[in-house]
């Protein structure tokens, strides 16, 4: 019995297959090749084409087929992680009637912001936890603003996540965990956040048929289960964004407990049982993929847009535009011939669009103490791993400000956190020890797909066989090495003046 996972990155598109008999992983394909492009027409601007994602589901399915020879008529469950707080807009036939405005896009930060003030900051932070931002809401209502005739062709709103659903299924859905992404959920009355939609101006039509984060949402369409040679019986049972699903992947599912992670963008993401906020809206707070009404589970988010990105420009530059680019694990080999601290050079992330742990507010990016007699590409590498760390760092102080103990940091080993440079940095600037997991989001969603479809009777027990590979405590020389480079750093951000 198989079960399918596919993990919806803005670089990747990743695909799992579990054999859960045996509670395994038999297969894992990564396509394409490589990075997909974040197409950006104007400053500030971040999409990508619905139908590219779509694509390359289809490449990967096929890859899975014909390069592993496994059947996927044998698969019974599909789960869907996705890129967050993206919009797509399609048409009745779910074809969509524009480009996806992306997590990273920043047109929509003043929409959002005019909204907080009209609806009040107060009542804002109590119904949506914070406020509507450069969330999927403002991003739909920009729409409306700059294109309503695109806008008067939409039929449904969705997150990234659901639109692949709905390709699959035919059917258009969401989740309440989707929609508190979308600062679309009123938490306190467990509803449509019909305030935020009404003073927006946005009718809640867009919204399609809303299931929970596991179970049997939807049937396989049976045109397109034939085309991909999928069983036509096969079911949608779990969907989440990648935050709150790289946490399921990581068995991160009770209070106290913190996942992250460093791919396009990087993340510290901690779990609580309470409608915890942030005053400043420096980090959010969303519904968990495990929340229900006997036990209330949040995830608190805190992201650092520019972190793999930033990885991928460097790898780029360093190769001087060659078709054959340097392999990331040269440039971890480099990184590491540069003591901590990189001889004074300090790298800024923050080159892709607003941040929001500085309240969605632009921030310098870039390097400084640069010395053209010093440094060399192998301090410049670790100066931008240290600079990403930091800022991590930065929103990591504030969730653990609303209560977490910041003690235990889960981490699959992928992405930057394949790096010894970068795991040791991270150790001893956040001073947390670092668990390592072999596991992925597309792995991640298979689990949970084979829980929502009922194969396991809990996650503790679709989790089971998680384990630890490696386990990194922090350096008391280094770390007191590393906050006082840390608070160097931290008081040369610059932040754009109101």
């Amino acid at each position: 019995m198989y079960f399918l996972g596919i993990d919806l990155g803005s670089s990747s598109i990743k695909v799992s297959v579990l054999d859960a008999e045996k509670g395994k992983i038999i297969c894992a394909v990564t396509v394409p090749e490589s990075e997909m492009e974040i197409l950006a027409p104007k400053f500030d601007w971040a999409e990508q084409n619905p139908e590219v994602w779509w694509g390359y589901v289809k490449e990967g399915l096929n890859e899975v087929s014909k390069k592993h020879n496994i059947d996927l008529k044998e698969v019974n469950g599909i789960g869907i992680a996705y890129q967050m707080h993206g919009l797509v807009l399609t048409d009745e036939n779910l074809e969509p009637v524009r480009p996806s405005i992306i997590w990273c896009d920043s047109r929509a930060v003043e929409i959002g912001n005019e909204a907080y003030d009209a609806i009040g900051k107060e009542n804002c932070q109590r119904q949506i936890l914070g406020s509507p931002g450069n969330f999927t809401a403002s991003k739909l209502k920009w729409v409306k603003q700059n294109e309503p005739e695109v806008y008067a062709k939409a039929k449904y709103m969705m997150l990234p996540g659901d639109y692949i659903a709905a390709k699959l299924s035919g059917i258009p859905q969401t989740t309440t965990s989707g929609l508190s992404e979308a600062a679309l959920w009123d938490f306190p009355k467990g509803t449509l956040a019909t305030e935020v939609l009404e003073n927006m101006g946005l009718s809640k039509d867009y919204i399609p048929e809303i299931v929970p984060s596991f179970g049997r949402q939807a049937k396989m369409n049976k045109e397109v289960a034939t085309e991909l040679g999928l069983n036509p019986n096969a079911m949608i049972t779990y969907r989440a964004g990648d935050q709150p699903n790289n946490a399921l992947s990581l068995n991160v599912l009770n209070p106290g407990e913190i996942a992250t992670t460093a791919g396009t963008s990087a993340v510290i993401y901690a779990v609580t049982d309470s409608d915890t906020y942030d005053k400043e809206n420096r980090v959010n707070t969303f519904l968990h993929v495990n929340n229900s009404e006997e036990k209330k589970r949040n995830g608190i988010l805190g992201i650092i847009n520019g972190s793999g990105i930033l990885y991928q420009w460097l790898r780029k530059t360093i190769s001087l535009g060659n078709d054959e680019l340097i392999s990331y694990e040269l440039l971890n080999r480099e990184a590491a011939k540069v003591a901590a601290g990189s001889e004074g050079l300090r790298f800024y992330p923050f080159g892709n669009g607003a941040e929001r742990i500085f309240n969605n507010k632009r921030v310098n990016s870039g390097i400084e103490n640069l010395n053209f007699n010093i440094h060399q590409p192998p301090h410049l590498i670790r100066a931008a791993c240290e600079g990403i760390v930091f800022a991590m760092n930065y929103g990591f102080d504030v969730i653990k400000s609303m209560g977490t103990s910041g003690e235990v940091v889960r981490a699959g080993k992928g992405n930057l956190f394949l790096s010894p440079v970068f795991r040791e940095i991270f150790c001893n600037t956040t001073q947390a020890k670092l668990e390592l997991y072999n596991t992925s989001g597309a792995e991640g969603a298979a689990r949970g797909a084979a829980y929502g479809y009922g194969y396991f009777s809990s996650l503790e027990e679709a989790f089971g066989g998680l384990e630890i590979v490696e386990r990194i405590e922090p350096n008391h020389e280094l770390s007191s090495q590393y906050q006082e480079i840390y608070a160097q750093w931290k008081e040369n951000i610059k932040i754009e003046k109101e």
